[in-house]
Parts: C-alpha cells; structure tokens; sequence
C-alpha cells in the first residue's frame, strides 16, 4: 500500500478557562447563550466517534525512569501523568488496540518537550507500519489531527524535537469506530415507580445521575470527557443549549456520558442576577423563548447523549431582584406556569426524555407543585444544608422525585464571617468533606433522590474557581478525589494533591499598604512529591476584581512568606497554592485587611476645618463633605462634583511644620494634582505636582511650614468626580 502523508501544522487548542468570564454567580455566568439561530442537522443515531486507546497496552522505545512509561501516555489524566523518552530524537511511543479498527482521529496533549516533526503511522502486525499523518511544524500545545485508515497498532514516530529534552507526552488519544463495543446507554430515558420509590431508567436499565456541571468551552469536551468518565461521571450538566452544544453531546457519546441539556431564563442564577421579565404580561419573550427551546429540542431529541431537558435556572428565587410583595408571588406563579408550558411542548416534541426545572433550594417547591404538574421531575440548587432537603421534600408532601443539580461545599452566603467581616472559605480539606457529605445524603434518600450534577468541573483560576471549581487552571484538587472516589469508591493509586493546613496571616488585620505581612501554613504532600508553593491574591472584597492574580513575595523558609500588600485599602484574599507537578494543587485562602500606612508624628489635620470647591450631597453612601475627609475615618470619605478641576484644603488653625501628607484614595480619584501650601489662605505655593496618580495611597513628604493645605486637582483618573477617604496632614 502507498503511504498516505500529508505534511500539516496540526490544529492546536490549549487547556485554559473558557472565556465566558469568572464565577460571578452560581450558573449566572455558566449560561451558554439559547439566542443563536443556526439549524442543524439532528444526529444520526449511529455508532459515535469513540475514544479506542485508553487503558490499552502501550509501549515505546524509551523512557526516563519507571515513572514515564508508556502507559502513562493512555490512562485518562490529562495533566498528572504523563510519557517521557530519553533525550535524543529517534523516539516512538505506540499502543495496542487490541484488534484492528476504522482510525479517524490522533490527539496529543504535549507536556513543555513537544515533538516538532513526527509521523503518525498505522500497522495491522506492529512490524510493517504505513504513515497516515506526517506534521513538520508542531509548536506543543494540543495537537487534534485528523487521519484515515485502519489498523490495530498506532505509533507516534519522532523525527525532530522541539526542545533540548526528549518528547513528552500527558495523554495519547487514538479515536475512531470500534463496532460500538462501547456504547453509551441507550433508548428511552424514563421517570418510572410509584411514590417513594422511584428511579432513572434509559432504556428500561437504571440509571442514577453521578454528574458534574460542565464548565469548560463547548469545543473542549473531547479533551475533557475521558477524564470525567475516568472519575466514574455518567453525566454532565449545562445551562444554555443552541449551537455550539453539538460537540459536547458527541464528546459525551463517544465516552458513553449523558447531558443535561439546560434551557436559560431571566432572571437566572438567583441573586444578583440581571435580566427582568413580566411573566404576567410579556407574552413576546414567552413564545420567543418557547419557539427557540423546540428548535432545540427538534435537534437534539435524537441525540444518543440527551438524557433531558432543564428549563430554567434559579428564576423563582432571581425574581425577588424585579419584584415585591404580590406582585412578586403573581410572578412566580406565572413563571412556574410558563414552565409547565414549555414541559408540555418539550413532551410534545420529544415524549422519550424527561422535563426538569432547577431553582435555588427548595422554596420553588410549592410553586412547581401548583403550577408545573408536567414537569417528570424536581431539581434544585443546594450546599452546605444539602442534608436538609430530605426533610424539606417530606415536610412538603411532594409526590414527585428530584435530582441535585449543583451541590458541593459551602457557599459564600452559608459560612460564618471572619475577623475581617468576610465570608470564611473553607479549607480544601472541608471542602473535600462537603462532597463526600452530599454524595451520602443524596443517596441516602433512597426512591425519591435520583443523583446529582456536583458544582463544577471548572477550569477558572479566580476567586470563585478556587473556592467552587474541582480543578482550577487544569490543576485537581481535593474535592477532585472526593467526587472520584463517591462516584467510583475508590482512588486507590491516584497520586493525590498537597495537603495545606494552620495557614496564618500576620497581622490579619492591619497589613500596611504596600508593605510586607507575612503568610505561613504547614504543608505536606501525601505521596511524598516535590512541592512548588506560590502566593496569589485577590481584591474581590476590595475593588470587585475576582482574579488571582501573582503576589510579590519571598520566601522566609519553612512555607513561611512575606508578601508585599496591595496599596489598595480594603479586605483582600491571600492564596497559598502548593504544586506537586503531577497535576495536582492544593490552596488554601484567608483575608488580610490591608490599612493606611502609619505615618510617624501627629494628624494635624485630624478634624481641623476643611473646606472643597463642591461636595456631592446625595449619590450612594453621599452626603459626603469636605470635612470627612479629615475625620480620622477611612471609612467615610469627601466626593466632588464629577468635573474638573476641583479642590479640598484643610486649616491648621496655625503655621505649622509640615513633613509628610498622606492621601487615601477612594476609586474614583486624581490623575494630576498639586499640592499647595499657604500662610494666609489667599497665596498659594506649590510644594508637590504630579500627572501619573494611580488611585492609591499617596505619602508626600513636602518639608515646609504653613497654616492651609491644598489640594489641587487637575484631572479626573475615572468618570467620576474626586473623592478621598482621608487627607491627613502630618508634622
């Protein structure tokens, strides 16, 4: 036969967050738009695309120690194990597939030594082999290449690399037909019992939903779906279906994996939650929203991955943002009607799955037992007090089952607060212990609770990824484990993530703008792995700003660091992250508060008569007068008309040394500024000037004598007007 080559830089993806944006709420964010008006075609209900190399016999011709073999290459992890060769270029790695089979598609997810140029090839006796891909200019990354041919061994065989290292590789996916040996469950999918003792069926077999919420982008699943089912996940959970929805369906078919497939309302995602329909009254966005979810329906009814259909999202709860008092309940009660109308033209399009609808804990109850007779079953968002909705769902007299679709630890809105007044996040370890806690009483309703869909297989590295999400920036943690070993009963051999304990923040409560505090914690790694630790932080409480983003620090020893604080006053996070390098992390968080820097000698401004060119008299936390600005309180603050220029001088009463001025900064602050100084409130000198104000806390050391300070304020750094939480005036 003649080899097939075809010289291609492969298509190359990397694992990162999907760029929906952070964990602002709950599924808020999670929403996949239901506004795409592309059709497709429905999926034939034939054999998948199937994953046929993982867990098989793999070889090659070399490796770096036993801990790189070629096994590692095949078995699921996608970042904790992984194939390495020996330095030099003529190096192959291939697996046995057991028997020969319809090949149609290579992926390599590459560690940092990648091949450059390398040959896939084909054998049906692992001697005589034919090359079905040939790539000159691979750059790393994930390389997703397309072939044709048939075989039952297939070999990556290096011809150059990429790096001064060997070829490294964390997983080797050959996909292709295997004569569905693996196919996902098929036919019908049912509610089916009595009361109190109901169960899943699909296709007359039982079927109890062992899931997670799906985070990643739609496109990725194929690089995700193996790790999910090596986690003993049947099924993934998702917040909007359209379009891009297809290759996650097909990811879930090749892998034998169902989906919720969500439909999104407004106001969804609870509180906080934007987006305010008159259920009573807008008849347009209710047949909007009823034509578009049966285009979908339409389309994916046949799918071998749809296991059923969630309208809604926490909408129940999310209306107290719209509405009050009756009008309140006549909406909720004209929502839950709606749904029950969508279950019934759902059912009328699709009578072989079932009808869902999620909300906030379990005061949707009512409603859907008034309004929604069509739904088959309930779900419902719930954490730390997972345990109670047993007792809830009794004391309620429900004559239907439920399914948990987001649980886990606890959540902002359920912990106490800590020193600082923030929510007190719990540890990795608590967290751990809040799935495995959910897990047991979610089965422990038996006949009634019919699995869940665990909150998150997420990839975001932000405030709330961290404190939700089983592997941020592609890094598991605990929690990881914890679903893993509830879903499957066992981790046994997994290389499992650092354990960080007694972490500390000194002083917790009074950090100095821009100067350093230090962190500790005691940290250990279960399988004796090389730990990196690295310190993060996050201005969530601050400014809004949910990133985690690098922190300046150096190591004091014995996981002890001192970390520079942000100039920005506030409470802010403060994360320890340990790395083992197999793909695991563990991070523990605690608040510092970070306050004005001390200034040596005496606030001689501190309630002295201030006066300003305007003072806003009435906009948020206003009014706002000049004179709080002098208060000793940074907690109140003097804001300005929202023009320019503008200004703010205090009198000392007499002339007085002056040798440093401190300036704390609310957001909205000064780009250019002078600072004046005066004898007799009427000649002014200047003793400071500057064009590049950032908004932080700004210490001046004019060293001079007078009785009036002045501020003058040039330009604005935002759209609003100026505003100082305190201008104090030190000698």
């Amino acid at each position: 036969m003649t080899a097939i080559t075809d010289p291609t830089t492969p298509r190359r993806t990397r694992s990162r967050a999907r760029t929906t944006g952070s964990l602002l709420s709950l599924g808020a964010l999670l929403a996949t738009s239901v506004t795409s008006t592309a059709l497709l075609t429905a999926a034939p209900a034939t054999a998948a695309e199937t994953l046929l190399s993982q867990g098989r016999t793999a070889t090659a011709s070399s490796s770096e120690g036993a801990a790189w073999g070629a096994s590692a290459a095949f078995d699921g992890d996608l970042t904790g194990t992984r194939w390495a060769s020996q330095w030099n270029d003529a190096q192959w790695i291939q697996v046995d597939l057991g028997s020969s089979k319809d090949v149609s598609r290579v992926v390599l997810n590459w560690e940092g030594a990648y091949g450059k140029a390398y040959d896939i090839q084909l054998s049906d006796n692992g001697s005589d082999w034919r090359t079905v891909k040939s790539v000159t200019a691979g750059d790393g990354g994930t390389d997703d290449l397309a072939v044709t041919g048939t075989g039952r061994y297939v070999r990556l065989q290096g011809v150059t690399r990429g790096t001064g290292y060997g070829y490294s590789l964390w997983e080797f996916q050959v996909y292709g037909t295997d004569g569905m040996t693996n196919p996902p469950p098929g036919g019908a999918v049912k509610v089916t019992g009595s009361q109190g003792n109901w169960q899943l069926t699909v296709g007359g077999r039982p079927y109890t939903v062992k899931g997670l919420t799906w985070g990643p982008a739609m496109a990725d699943a194929p690089r995700y779906m193996p790790d999910l089912k090596s986690m003993g996940v049947n099924t993934v959970r998702t917040w909007g279906t359209d379009a891009s929805s297809k290759p996650l369906l097909d990811a879930a078919a090749a892998q034998g994996l169902k989906v919720m497939n969500g439909f999104w309302l407004q106001p969804g995602g609870g509180p906080g939650s934007g987006g305010c329909v008159n259920y009573v009254t807008d008849t347009t966005y209710k047949n909007n929203m009823l034509t578009e979810f049966a285009k979908w329906v339409d389309t994916y009814k046949s799918h071998p991955a749809t296991l059923m259909w969630n309208v809604g999202n926490e909408s129940v709860l999310g209306l107290q943002n719209c509405y009050g008092g009756a009008e309140l309940e006549a909406q909720r009660n004209a929502y839950t009607t709606f749904v029950n109308d969508v279950a019934k033209k759902i059912h009328s399009i699709d009578p072989d799955h079932p009808v869902t609808s999620t909300d906030a804990w379990t005061g949707a109850w009512p409603y859907y037992k008034r309004n929604a007779p069509d739904l088959d079953l309930y779900s419902m968002n719930a954490y730390g007090d997972i345990c109670g909705v047993r007792q809830d769902w009794i004391d309620g007299g429900y004559n239907k089952p439920y399914i948990i679709t987001e649980t886990g630890n606890a959540g902002e809105w359920e912990v106490p607060d800590d020193a600082n007044g923030i929510p007190d996040e719990p540890t990795d370890v608590q967290k751990a212990e809040g799935y495995t806690k959910a897990w047991g009483c979610i089965t422990g309703h038996q006949g009634v609770a019919l699995g869940a869909t665990m909150f998150h297989y997420g990839l975001e590295h932000d405030f709330g990824g961290v404190w939700f999400n089983l592997l941020p920036d592609g890094l598991k943690r605990l929690s990881y484990y914890a679903v893993k070993k509830a879903y499957t009963g066992s981790t046994a051999g997994d290389n499992t993530p650092p354990v960080i304990t007694n972490m500390t923040v000194s002083p917790a409560s009074a950090a100095p703008a821009g100067r350093e505090f230090t962190v500790r914690a005691d940290i250990r790694d279960p399988d004796g792995d090389p730990i990196t630790p690295k310190i993060y932080l996050s201005g969530n409480y601050a400014n809004g700003d949910k990133r985690l983003v690098d922190a300046q620090y150096r190591s004091l020893g014995n996981n002890t660091f001192a970390v520079t604080a942000p100039e920005k006053l506030g409470v802010w996070k403060v994360y320890i992250q340990a790395e083992d390098g197999r793909g695991n992390a563990g991070i523990e968080t605690k608040s510092v508060k970070v306050v004005a820097p001390p200034v040596t000698g005496t606030n001689i401004a501190l309630n002295r008569p201030t006066t300003a060119s305007s003072a806003q008299a009435s906009y948020g936390d206003c009014p706002c007068p000049a004179s709080n600005a002098t208060d000793g309180n940074t907690g109140t603050r003097w804001a300005s008309d929202w023009s320019d220029p503008q200004w703010i001088q205090v009198d000392l009463g007499a002339s007085k040394p002056i040798r440093t001025v401190q300036l704390v900064w609310d957001p909205a602050y000064a780009k250019s500024y002078e600072v004046q100084v005066s004898d007799n409130g009427t000649t002014w000198r200047t003793v400071h000037t500057t064009t590049t104000g950032n908004g932080d806390i700004d210490t001046i050391e004019p060293a001079t004598t007078a009785r009036y300070v002045k501020l003058q304020l040039t330009a604005r750094g935002t759209g609003w007007g100026y505003s100082l939480h305190e201008f104090g005036v030190y000698s």
